[in-house]
């Protein structure tokens, strides 16, 4: 589940010359009469990533911009809903979460004939590859998880009120209706019984703790591979892809996050699984878990084996689900989305050995 890139550094960019190229005679008019001081637009170049909602650097001669847009063609009605990104990132603005400054949301009868927004590009690194090897060592590398860690932390005590987010999901009861939906969603998805996932459906239901109140804005999607850093220091620039962004426990970011260190690193997960993280300066889950609850004044935090299985199987329905698309011939990309039948099973199987430890 690779992230999208909003605002890479140019230097990493891989551009696809694909069917999605926007015309730059078309679209150049419309800029400059809705972007205050957009002018001279001479380059459109699509990002290689973010195929969910394509995403194109725009070169112009007052800078370069970043267009994020649905992608075209008949969609389901809750999905590429890039409003609510712009929405999120445009209500953080001043917040202590850094997110890129939003310039501009167009409808859905826009010049490309679908919805779109534009930001302003961010120039600075992203870390494709959560061991970090391209940090200048295990200072930096320790320094930029515990970053990484603070602007967790910031995100869940933003007011949600006071930003104007109030009404950008269903509070309470965040994980049980999680549970209803992904449940429903991998059922439905289902193309063989895989016993570990049937296992650890049914351990979820039956440890579901109850509701203790908390709500706060989650990303739903937070890595490192989400986010841009400076150049030339380990600080945060800006929190990419809030396509899964919504109000519900603060708990659901922190163990995704987690389930990373679980992840094996030599698959399509990239996760930690597998590095010497002590060898190379990473904290461990215990380390950054205690670093999150110091910074929001927590002692400690209860059910978590709950909230990583949790994670695995969230992460596994959507995973069947895009198998699913695979077989009925509706992926993008046919042959990678049919590697992801596999992924639900080490997934599952990952799950239930945490769970099993637990025991």
């Amino acid at each position: 589940m690779n992230g999208d890139a909003n605002a890479l550094d140019k230097s990493a960019l891989a551009l696809d010359k694909s069917a999605l190229a926007l015309d730059k005679a078309t679209l150049a008019p419309y800029l400059e009469a809705h972007i205050p001081g957009f002018a001279g637009l001479s380059a459109i170049e699509k990002f290689k990533a973010g195929q969910s909602n394509p995403t194109y650097l725009l070169t112009a001669a007052s800078g370069r911009y970043v267009l994020r847009a649905k992608p075209p063609g008949q969609l389901l009605k809750s999905a590429h809903q890039v409003d609510r990104e712009f929405r999120v990132m445009r209500a953080l603005a001043g917040a202590a979460v850094p997110v890129p400054r939003m310039l501009h949301l167009a409808s859905e009868d826009s010049p490309i004939g679908r919805m779109f927004y534009v930001m302003e590009y961010l120039d600075g690194r992203i870390f494709w590859d959560p061991s970090v090897p391209d940090a200048s060592g295990n200072d930096e590398r320790a320094a930029i998880y515990d970053a990484m860690n603070a602007t967790l932390a910031a995100l869940h005590d933003v007011d949600i009120g006071a930003v104007g987010l109030s009404d950008f999901g269903k509070p309470g009861s965040y994980f049980e209706r999680q549970f209803a939906r992904w449940t429903s969603q991998y059922h439905a998805s289902e193309t063989e019984k895989i016993a570990d996932m049937d296992r650890l459906i049914a351990w979820l239901e039956t440890h579901m703790p109850a509701d203790d109140g908390r709500v706060s804005l989650v990303h739903g999607d937070y890595r490192l591979d989400n986010m841009i850093f400076a150049k030339d220091e380990p600080s945060v620039v800006a929190v990419l892809d809030w396509e899964l962004s919504t109000l519900g426990h603060p708990f659901a970011d922190l163990a995704y996050q987690c389930m990373q260190w679980r992840l094996p690193h030599a698959s399509g997960f990239r996760g930690l699984g597998g590095v010497d993280r002590a060898a190379a300066g990473l904290p461990s889950e215990e380390a950054y878990v205690a670093a999150y609850c110091r910074r929001r004044g927590l002692e400690g935090i209860g059910n978590w084996t709950f909230f990583l299985a949790f994670s695995f199987f969230r992460l596994a329905a959507i995973c069947q689900g895009v198998y699913r698309r695979a077989l009925d011939g509706n992926a993008s990309n046919p042959e990678k989305a049919k590697t992801y039948g596999e992924a639900v099973k080490l997934l599952a199987a990952l799950a239930v050995q945490l769970i099993d430890e637990k025991v």
